[in-house]
């Protein structure tokens, strides 16, 4: 069979409620339960701003009770997973609704995994020390309102969890995962604060940006991306200096969910991977931060690829850069859009991260997420692995 870019497979079944104000639209939509789940993180924001409440009005309006879960973590574990499936089945809650971030999403897919199989939730991971066992039962439904435009968890069936006890963090796709409805309503967004408005914006980049230099490109997900691009790079800036500017969210936020379809669609590389090594042994590294310290030596390393030079050139162009003609004007743009948020300041050793793990965090971004490395149109040594942190440490 011959293989072109023009071939993909496409299957996100959830019904997405997208735009301003779109939350106070939940009720009209058929639950697909009775009792819900709310799953929220162990951080006081969702009920500061009034988003619990807001979604415990919609849920009244269908008629369907509800009891909230709010002991996950801003990096969710294991333990925090089995707690939840226990008060999801201990409350008899038929469906479960992830309210917040991608962690509080991330959270609700694993919980709902867990509260109708058994065992542990590390017995289904597939990468590292996880047991690879297969999904014995169907998931509980899980409705996503996110208040962030970051991970794109509300248009995916992926969910990311750390096991503490081995500093292993992990993602895990079930096609039952998919959320039944999400919401992305830029409202519930206008609070986040500059620095993670920024962080989260940068997730949601990359997660396009590596789907356009994968070795697997379709002509659907470069349609998704280049959409994406265009409006993170223009109005990211905007979103974190005025954080009230709902056009400029709106624009963020359509990115970040376009980018959780091409992620459904396509793939991602090795970028991620060697991420999510760092915040697995210091959890207190923001994803979107990680990213954005080691963005500029990855991308730069990548720059020398005949079959991207083309899509870097590309990609700059979309960023601002009219008159780009050579690879590396990518980079100069990248950087460029990290200055105007403000976050061009980053370091690792802001965060406690110091030269001598690096070997560690290659063999770690290997064990458990080595299949991202699969993606890459250049193959990345652990020599080469090591160069892009050293590269990146400040």
């Amino acid at each position: 069979m011959l293989e072109t870019d023009f071939m993909f497979d496409f299957y996100i079944p959830t019904h997405l409620l997208f735009g301003a104000g779109k939350i106070h639209t939940l009720h009209k939509c058929e639950m697909p339960g009775t009792k819900a789940l709310i799953v929220i993180t162990n951080g006081k924001s969702t009920i500061r701003n009034g988003y619990l409440d807001t979604v415990k009005k919609e849920l009244d309006m269908t008629g369907c009770s509800y009891t909230v879960f709010d002991g996950v973590y801003a990096n969710p574990v294991t333990r925090n997973i089995q707690e939840g499936a226990e008060s999801a089945k201990e409350n008899g809650c038929d469906f479960v609704i992830g309210l917040g971030g991608g962690s509080a999403i991330d959270a609700c897919k694993a919980i709902a995994l867990m509260a109708t199989n058994p065992g542990n939730v590390w017995d289904y991971i597939q990468m590292g020390s996880g047991g690879k066992q297969k999904v014995q039962r169907k998931p509980l439904p899980v409705i996503a309102v996110t208040t962030t435009a970051g991970t794109g968890t509300e248009a995916d069936s992926a969910f990311v969890v750390t096991n503490e006890e081995t500093k292993e963090k992990i993602g895990f796709y079930h096609s039952d995962l998919f959320p039944v409805i999400s919401v992305a309503d830029a409202e519930m967004m206008v609070t986040v604060p500059p620095k993670f408005t920024a962080y989260q914006g940068f997730d949601a980049l990359f997660h396009s940006i590596e789907g356009y230099i994968c070795n697997k490109p379709n002509i659907f997900c470069d349609m998704l991306i280049e959409t994406v691009i265009q409006n993170v790079a223009e109005n990211l800036p905007i979103a974190v200096a005025d954080g009230a500017n709902l056009t400029a969210r709106e624009r963020v936020a359509l990115g970040n969910t376009l980018s959780g379809f091409q992620m459904s669609t396509g793939n991602l590389t090795a970028e991620h991977s060697l991420e999510h090594a760092m915040s697995a042994f210091h959890e207190e590294l923001p994803h979107g931060a990680g990213l954005v310290m080691i963005s500029i030596a990855y991308y730069h390393h990548l720059t020398q690829v005949p079959e991207l030079q083309e899509r870097f050139i590309k990609m700059a162009k979309l960023m601002g850069k009219g008159d780009a003609d050579k690879a590396e004007d990518f980079i100069d743009t990248l950087q460029q859009l990290i200055e105007a948020c403000g976050i061009g300041d980053l370091k690792m050793s802001q965060y406690g991260i110091s030269p001598d793990e690096f070997p560690k965090f290659v063999k770690n971004a290997r064990s458990t997420m080595g299949a991202k490395f699969e993606n890459e149109y250049l193959e990345l040594t652990d020599k080469d692995c090591i160069k892009i942190y050293q590269e990146s440490y400040h």
